[in-house]
């Protein structure tokens, strides 16, 4: 039995690392032509900064490919042994398929802890790290932010429209800032522009030529008919603290970058003010609600998508069993059927959470209960044959 547990073992792990290998790679390049090619070819940005992209984003990449490439693992080894009638041996000297199966079971349980730790601890710590590489590439070489032909949203209470950037020149720059609920409130309007960084003040200055102002109106700032248009001018300044960044970034509101720890003090500090009365307001209650929702969503995600591997390999023995195909190509497509099918399960669960009536928190476990649901049931009727 050892042998046979040892075998699968072995053949299982060594395809599974591949595959979570080649998945990993070519979900962080993609990332990399995305995000930061273009920092590195138009705007000079050190290789030490694409270095310290891909080991930041490496993590949360192991999120999906970890699962994805455990599935597709035992779509290839269990397909193979069925093809070449392995199991028909192992079935014929008495074995059942759940005791052939044991080896891929505890490999599933091992990797849904590994999947855990990375998800509650090392992917958001690796987010902030890459937030803090961000600030630092804004305060020492701003040019490499502002990309042509592209949104800013880095910098608090302000996004920023560039339409084509030559080093420091700017044309045709577009500034908003935003009110409370990010409605744009005033928009500066300037052909072109130079960008220096004051360091001795910690800011971003903007020299913009031949500018215009636009103010909405305070209490309807989405009424078109009551935009006022202010001054124009041939020559302003416009400052941007990086201070404000600093601050932003410290903060770290997004709960994708926090662990289990912050986000369970989050809640225990929302349940606290709910409970002190201090939300009187009808607006207030349901902002707060809201907030409650997010978090505990983003948390029940964290362990539900850690038990992913677990789902997806039940599914995958019975699936590769029945296909009886031991072709790479054709195990690696019905994973990517198969995966697709749960991720978007679980992003349709994920968008649940704006609304807080349908209980998105638990919503988000459906993927994992109508998989393993199947996968139980698909192994139930394989065992009776």
């Amino acid at each position: 039995m050892k042998l046979l547990d040892r075998y699968v073992f072995r053949q299982v792990l060594g395809t599974a690392a591949l595959a979570v290998a080649i998945l990993s790679v070519v979900l962080v390049l993609g990332n990399v032509f995305k995000q930061a090619l273009d920092l590195l070819v138009n705007h000079n940005v050190a290789m030490e900064f694409i270095f310290d992209f891909v080991a930041y984003i490496f993590p949360y990449s192991l999120t999906f490919t970890i699962p994805w490439g455990f599935l597709t693992a035992v779509l290839l080894v269990f397909g193979r042994m069925s093809a070449e009638n392995e199991l028909i041996a192992l079935r014929s000297n008495g074995l059942s398929m759940a005791r052939v199966c044991m080896p891929v079971m505890a490999m599933a349980v091992m990797l849904v802890g590994v999947c855990l730790w990375i998800n509650l601890d090392v992917a958001p710590r690796a987010q902030v790290k890459m937030k803090n590489a961000l600030y630092n590439m804004a305060t020492n070489n701003p040019l490499a932010m502002f990309s042509s032909d592209k949104v800013i949203d880095e910098f608090p209470g302000r996004k920023i429209f560039i339409e084509r950037s030559s080093g420091s020149e700017l044309q045709n720059v577009l500034v908003y800032e935003l009110g409370e609920d990010f409605q744009p409130m005033k928009v500066v309007f300037a052909k072109r522009g130079f960008l220096e960084t004051d360091r001795e003040n910690n800011q971003l200055l903007f020299r913009l030529f031949d500018a215009r102002f636009e103010q909405r109106d305070d209490q309807d700032p989405t009424n078109l008919a009551k935009i006022r248009q202010g001054i124009v001018a041939q020559q302003i300044p416009l400052s941007i603290s990086l201070k404000e960044l600093y601050e932003k970034n410290k903060k770290r509101d997004r709960l994708s970058a926090m662990t289990l720890e912050e986000l369970q003090e989050r809640l225990r500090g929302g349940r606290a003010e709910a409970e002190g009365g201090s939300l009187k307001d009808e607006r207030d209650q349901t902002r707060h609600q809201q907030s409650i929702t997010n978090a505990r969503t983003e948390v029940s995600k964290r362990f539900s998508f850690a038990m992913a591997s677990f789902a997806l390999g039940l599914i995958g023995i019975p699936l590769a069993i029945t296909a009886h195909r031991k072709e790479t190509s054709a195990g690696f497509a019905l994973s990517l059927a198969v995966a697709f099918a749960y991720f978007f399960l679980l992003t349709l669960a994920d968008v649940a959470r704006s609304h807080p009536k349908w209980h998105p928190e638990l919503l988000i476990w459906a993927p994992n209960v109508i998989f393993i649901t199947a996968g139980v049931w698909m192994f139930w009727r394989l065992n009776r044959r």
